[in-house]
């Protein structure tokens, strides 16, 4: 059987990654104040207190979600891997990819890396979208759908071959 061909892709852009989240944020917080405010005369000092540190906790994991950093993912037509954007084969991390959301011209995928690869951080969602990557998008779909590995020898591919993404 032949395998799914190699792919390689830079994803950089997160704009609306970053829109969704700041939304997010900003309505749940929103609706908490909203809901404080209502609520002023009867709340406690500890019930006022215990709002305003979720609320910091709130925007400090959503600044953590809106850093997304740029990375390089791979399918080598026998795995997935993932880099960060620009670095050389060693710095890659082989796991498994699946996707979490797919709204056509965006999508949000999951990897996770093996145990084996020894990876700092085990779990990283990777939010992609077409703008920016159209030429690519197409052939992104397709790996991430199909992408399954060869059984055996697969002599049409080479690691680190496929089109890439300069953007």
């Amino acid at each position: 059987m032949r395998a799914s061909p190699a792919f390689r892709i830079r994803i950089r852009r997160q704009g609306l990654w970053r829109v969704a989240v700041g939304a997010l944020l900003v309505a749940t917080v929103s609706v908490q104040i909203a809901w404080l405010v209502a609520r002023l005369a009867d709340a406690s000092l500890a019930e006022t207190l215990a709002w305003t540190v979720m609320d910091a906790a709130l925007v400090a994991a959503a600044a953590g979600a809106l850093r997304v950093e740029a990375a390089d993912l791979l399918w080598d037509t026998h795995r997935w891997r993932l880099a960060p954007a620009g670095a050389e084969g060693e710095a890659a991390v082989a796991g498994r990819l699946t996707i979490a959301l797919d709204l056509g011209a965006w999508m949000l995928l999951r990897f996770d890396a093996d145990e084996d690869a020894g990876a700092p951080r085990r779990r990283r969602w990777l939010p992609v979208q077409r703008r920016g990557l159209e030429p690519q998008w197409h052939a992104l779909r397709c790996a991430v759908y199909c992408a399954r590995p060869a059984v055996g020898h697969d002599a049409g591919a080479a690691p680190g071959a496929g089109p890439t993404s300069q953007e």
